[in-house]
C-alpha cells in the first residue's frame, strides 16, 4: 500500500476545489429547503442527529454505486469490478431506485457528466495495466 504521508497536502481539503464549488451551489439549495427543514426539525429535533450519519453513508454508497455502474459499463462489469454477488447488485439497484426513483442506468445527476472512455484511458495511462492482465 502506498504511503502518502511524505507528500502531504496543505489541508485535508487538498486544493479546496470541491469545497468551493459546493459552498457556492449550496446557497441556492439552502434557501429553497430552509422553510421545510425548519418545520421538520422543529417538530423532531432529534431527527437531524439520528439521520445524519446514516443518510450521509447511504448517499455516499449509492452515488458511488451509480458512478461505478456508469464507469464500468452496467450490471455485469460493475459486479465484477466490485467483486459482489448478483443478490448484492440487485439489492443496491433496489436501494438506488428507492432513493432516486429510477434505475441507475437511466438516472442522471444534474451537474455530473461522465465520459467512461476518457476515464478508462486516463486511468490506464496513470496506473498502467494491472499485474493480472
Amino acid at each position: 500500500m502506498a504511503d502518502f504521508r511524505s507528500e502531504r497536502m496543505p489541508s485535508p481539503e487538498g486544493e479546496g476545489r470541491a469545497k468551493s464549488a459546493i459552498e457556492s451551489a449550496y446557497e441556492a439549495y439552502y434557501k429553497v429547503n430552509k422553510a421545510a427543514n425548519k418545520r421538520l426539525f422543529g417538530a423532531f429535533p432529534e431527527l437531524r442527529d439520528m439521520l445524519r450519519g446514516y443518510a450521509g453513508a447511504r448517499m455516499l454508497d449509492l452515488v458511488g454505486f451509480w458512478l461505478m455502474w456508469h464507469l464500468c459499463g452496467g450490471f455485469e462489469n460493475t459486479q465484477n469490478a466490485l467483486g459482489i454477488s448478483k443478490s448484492q447488485m440487485y439489492r443496491r439497484i433496489a436501494q438506488f431506485r428507492e432513493a432516486f426513483g429510477e434505475h441507475p442506468d437511466v438516472y442522471k445527476f444534474d451537474g455530473i457528466d461522465l465520459n467512461p472512455a476518457e476515464f478508462a484511458a486516463g486511468f490506464a495511462a496513470r496506473h498502467g495495466k494491472r499485474a493480472d492482465e
